[in-house]
């Protein structure tokens, strides 16, 4: 069990954990955002993608501030700005997961540092029993906590039941 802050990171290996669904929907967006917003990239303003498999968990947070894929993801919620969160996503990753309901077993969870030159989201696991779910039906499982890393996508079930988080 092993926990770690994250600052730089190759992102190479990302592809065979990729769900489908509104992350391929996020993505296109992400790069209507990057080409239309040219500037922003050029500054240096990139939005990485950290994907959890079955062996890592990722984690954002912004120590300094609250530096948030806002583009993508829209407002960031209350909490990502307070000083427990961003204390507790460095000293205790794992506590401050179980506190949003997220048990990791003894994945190696990465705490991604957002900065405002770097700002990351998360590309969650794609969930057992979804190789049947056409883009639609996957994008309904994919959440916002999701892609911060304080939630989990939702089960197929879930989705039918319209549980969220």
């Amino acid at each position: 069990m092993q926990s770690r802050v994250t600052r730089v990171a190759s992102f190479s290996s990302f592809q065979p954990s990729v769900p489908a669904g509104r992350i391929g929907s996020t993505m296109k967006r992400v790069s209507a955002v990057e080409s239309q917003t040219r500037m922003l990239v050029e500054a240096g303003s990139v939005t990485p993608k950290s994907a959890s498999t079955p062996r890592v968990h990722n984690l954002v947070v912004c120590t300094l501030c609250s530096c948030y894929p806002w583009s993508v993801l829209g407002l960031p919620p209350v909490w990502y700005k307070s000083t427990a969160y961003r204390a507790s996503a460095v000293n205790d990753p794992r506590g401050l997961l179980k506190e949003f309901g997220v048990d990791v077993g003894d994945k190696e969870v990465r705490v991604w540092d957002s900065s405002s030159e770097m700002r990351y989201f998360v590309i969650p696991e794609r969930p057992a029993g979804t190789e049947n779910l056409s883009e639609d039906e996957l994008a309904d499982l994919v959440t916002r906590d999701s892609m911060i890393g304080t939630g989990l996508p939702k089960s197929p079930e879930r989705r039918e039941s319209g549980a969220a988080r």
